[in-house]
């Protein structure tokens, strides 16, 4: 059964010269199980037998799914990881069509958080690298995103994942920003990004014209130049280099086209408006289409195979489609996933090319569908199952009934790694004055929450804890949440008028809730809504909408479609401004 499949890989050899990188908790990674995923949306038709993929879920489930399949088979995978920043990034919600006057029409929406305890920032990325080399064919290679917080414990990592004989460049992107020097350093104005292949196989073609050159040369030679931008040999007779045969003409340069170079000047600043790089407002840290486009082009031939399991607003997915790849993406955060949608069908309603790989599927791994953001999960979970909250000060997170409460991060499976915090913080001075005075007694029952674990994650803590009695016992929210109600839910009036669907109000009650108004004062329920799909012939299981209303900046959706006469069963999804949606049959 595919529930029982295990994949396991060997590490890498240590190679004497070459340092390793250790840290509290490290752990070999060399195996993982398979986790199923199941299809919620499909958008256009295959060609040639492929669909594009984007999954929701845990990006380390995300690709124990994919090792079945895809094993060997990934062309280029581009990530951009957490930075391990120490901040928290958030997107501005504002009503649709409507003038903000005040803190009520907006505010800010966490998206993801970058702040990561000790050292399992190492072990998260450890593993997910791990996981990719997998996943890489042997003409593959793999570019990491990074900055000054963790480049060099990535190289590291990378080394010993990949071997160091397998690094590539440094590539340095350098932008402005209005950053300046202060008395401590000076101005951060640039990004690193590590590039390694699988094996000595993988060869770069650049697009040269990505990389102009100097103005200064242009001023120079533009003068030069014909049509095609050539300056032919022959206008560098008496030029003091010797390396040049004025001779022949036939050779010389293009002033449109340079030498592609490890340092990459290209702007920071992504497009605004409503275009192809920008449908809903700016993703936090969203990077520039030109920027991947450089990547891919370089690495991949049309038809390859792109990953990236950091997906955020669908970059990557965006231009690989444009330039004629096959993608698959994934991210744990619901609104990346959406926003990604939204942009990879205007591409497709605006790019007719017979050449491009434009029908997509949405899947959901390992049934991971009720956080919407894992930054409020924490909070979510405390309220579900009212637990009394503690202070950051302390080892645990709450208490309930007598259980004192540890809730893991909710954007992975629990490791032992995750276990380090605990143990660090709990109160080892009262466990052994409970143990002298009743010594067959139990000095603490700790029940962890988490979403999804290791398989002896229990009997590892209990044995590292053997020295106290212990009651321990793990909530799996993946496996035992059938109880649990996180978030109110959306309501909606919908009619069948005639040959028309009419949505007459739309209710999402947390969005409601976090505007700080009652749903009278909505000018119009439009204001709310982000996107609507709908399915006029659904299969009971997976959505294949034929009409997808998604707004321009300034506009609102329709609201009332018309049924065609091949309508059968009608499926609508109406998704507000939080990324939350409503599923409905009329």
């Amino acid at each position: 059964m595919d529930g029982q499949l295990s994949f396991e890989f060997e590490q890498r050899k240590t190679i004497k010269g070459y340092p390793e990188l250790h840290w509290t908790g490290k752990r070999p990674y060399t195996s993982t199980q398979y986790y199923p995923a199941q299809l919620k949306e499909s958008f256009g038709a295959p060609k040639d037998g492929w669909m594009n993929k984007i999954f929701w879920g845990d990006n380390l489930q995300v690709m124990s799914h994919m090792l079945k399949e895809y094993r060997g088979k990934i062309d280029l995978i581009y990530i951009d990881p957490p930075f391990d920043s120490k901040a928290d990034y958030k997107k501005k919600i504002k009503l649709k069509n409507k003038t903000i006057s005040g803190d009520t029409m907006s505010f800010e929406e966490k998206q993801y958080s970058d702040m990561w305890v000790n050292d399992e920032y190492l072990q998260f990325m450890y593993e997910r690298l791990t996981i990719m080399s997998q996943l890489l064919s042997e003409k593959g290679a793999i570019y990491i995103h990074c900055d000054w917080h963790k480049s060099a414990q990535l190289r590291c990592i990378c080394d010993s994942v990949f071997g160091p004989d397998n690094f590539r460049n440094e590539i340095i992107w350098c932008y402005r920003t209005s950053l300046r020097s202060s008395e401590k350093a000076f101005g951060r104005d640039h990004d690193t990004i590590l590039f390694y292949s699988k094996t000595d196989k993988h060869k770069i073609h650049p697009d040269r014209k990505d990389f102009p050159v100097s103005e200064e040369t242009i001023k120079r030679w533009g003068a030069y130049a014909d049509e095609n931008g050539f300056v032919s040999n022959k206008h560098f007779a008496g030029s003091s280099s010797t390396m040049i045969d004025t001779s022949d003409e036939t050779k010389g340069f293009y002033i449109n086209q340079g030498i592609p170079r490890d340092w990459w000047e290209v702007s920071a600043n992504v497009a605004k408006g409503n275009t192809d790089e920008v449908i809903a407002g700016k993703y936090p840290t969203q990077k520039p289409e030109l920027l991947i486009s450089r990547i891919i082009k370089a690495s991949s031939e049309p038809g390859d195979l792109i990953f990236d399991c950091f997906m955020g607003s669908g970059t990557t997915q965006a231009v690989a489609m444009k330039l004629g790849r096959r993608f698959i993406g994934a991210d744990i955060n619901l609104g990346a996933v959406q926003t990604t949608t939204k942009r990879l069908i205007y591409i497709r309603n605006k790019v007719q090319d017979e050449n491009i790989f434009d029908g997509f599927q949405v899947y959901n791994v390992n049934n991971y569908d009720f956080f919407r953001n894992p930054v409020e999960a924490k909070q979510l979970l405390i309220d579900a199952l009212g637990i009394q909250r503690y202070d950051s000060s302390s080892a645990y997170d709450g208490e309930l009934d007598g259980w004192m409460i540890k809730i893991m991060p909710t954007n992975r499976i629990a490791t032992k790694a995750d276990l380090e915090e605990l143990k660090a913080n709990l109160p080892y001075r009262t466990f052994e004055k409970r143990r002298e005075e009743n010594p067959n007694g139990v000095v603490e029952k700790i029940r962890i929450i988490c979403m999804g674990h290791e398989a002896d994650l229990k009997a590892s803590l209990e044995q590292e804890l053997s020295a106290y009695k212990l009651e321990i016992e793990i909530l799996d929210i993946l496996r035992d949440r059938t109880d649990l109600q996180f978030k109110r839910e959306a309501d909606a009036n919908v009619d069948k008028e005639g040959n028309r669907v009419v949505i007459k109000e739309f209710y999402p009650m947390n969005l409601l809730q976090k505007l700080s108004m009652q749903k009278e004062s909505v000018e119009d329920w439009r204001q709310l809504v982000e996107s609507i799909y709908i399915d006029w012939n659904y299969d009971g299981e997976t959505m294949r909408p034929t009409v997808c209303d998604i707004p321009g900046k300034d506009e609102l959706v329709s609201g009332v479609y018309e049924i065609p006469a091949s309508a059968t069963r009608i499926k609508i999804k109406i998704t507000d401004l939080l990324s939350e949606s409503l599923e409905l049959e009329v």
